[in-house]
């Protein structure tokens, strides 16, 4: 797909889409903790223990990995334009390794985790698992209050846990409609990813987009969910629980995590109201 018939809401760029911009490396540098900050928040977090992240981790890495093997390492990968399943299973693999030496290393800066070396194809599957079933030990034997470098505001291994599991269930789902069988996400990890999503990642702003001109509210339609969006100046503001908004998503909680994420189109949710402001909403993350 060419820049010049792309939808503005759909990420620019193969798969980066879970990485900030302005990352020294593809597992994210820090945009600067006075600029991540800027965001209001209201309501309840998703509650999800450090069990849980874990038990999400592995369920969806080893999905990913079984989605890979189906499709086959030269499959097209559909909402990552231009890369094929050895493509993604190489970059998650690789975001696996840098947050695991980051944990292990108890690091304060992401450059202390060396870069790994891509292996050949034929081993990258293999590869892969191993890096899962590591950074579950390493994540399963660290205390989620531990300090450890990160390039978000919370700087602790809770952070990581969290973050590693909704990584890899976005990716699980690319390499699922790589293998043409997509499978939902669990509307509680669906849900806390939202709330991920819209404290950390919508916080920066890409230089070309458009003011937001309006509110947008996203309701899960299988789950306890709802959240309202707001822009005062560059300011994005949530607030969770009921409200009206100028525009607003209804699907299941799966859905809008990938409808934020970019693998979902408005057309593929319920929209009611200005589906202008929505799509301004997708196309203002500043993310790569």
């Amino acid at each position: 797909m060419t820049t010049g018939t792309r939808p503005p809401w759909q990420a620019s760029t193969p798969c980066y889409g879970l990485v900030p911009v302005n990352t020294g490396r593809m597992a994210g540098a820090s945009q600067g903790s006075a600029r991540l900050a800027a965001v209001a928040v209201v309501g309840e977090v998703v509650s999800v223990d450090t069990e849980e992240y874990l038990a999400a981790l592995r369920r969806e890495g080893q999905a990913l990995g079984d989605a890979a093997g189906r499709a086959g390492l030269r499959a097209a990968v559909p909402c990552c334009p231009g890369w094929t399943t050895a493509d993604l299973l190489w970059h998650i693999g690789e975001v696996h390794h840098f947050w695991r030496g980051v944990v292990q290393r108890r690091a304060s800066d992401g450059s202390e985790v060396p870069e790994p070396t891509r292996p050949a194809d034929v081993d990258l599957l293999g590869w892969y698992r191993q890096g899962l079933e590591r950074l579950l030990g390493v994540l399963a034997a660290a205390d989620p209050a531990t300090a450890v470098w990160t390039w978000a505001p919370q700087k602790n291994v809770g952070f990581v846990q969290r973050r590693m599991a909704q990584e890899t269930v976005v990716h699980r789902m690319d390499a699922e409609m790589a293998a043409g069988v997509p499978t939902p996400i669990d509307p509680v990890l669906a849900l806390d990813g939202v709330d991920e999503f819209l404290q950390f990642f919508s916080l920066g702003r890409r230089r070309d987009a458009a003011p937001l001109g309006g509110s947008v509210h996203l309701h899960a339609t299988d789950a306890d969910g709802e959240w309202l969006v707001t822009e005062i100046g560059d300011r994005l503001e949530f607030t969770r629980g009921h409200a009206r908004g100028d525009a607003a998503a209804r699907g299941s909680a799966g859905d809008l995590l990938l409808l934020l994420w970019r693998r979902r189109g408005p057309g593929d949710v319920e929209v009611r109201g200005d589906v202008v402001v929505l799509e301004r909403l997708l196309a203002r993350t500043d993310l790569n």
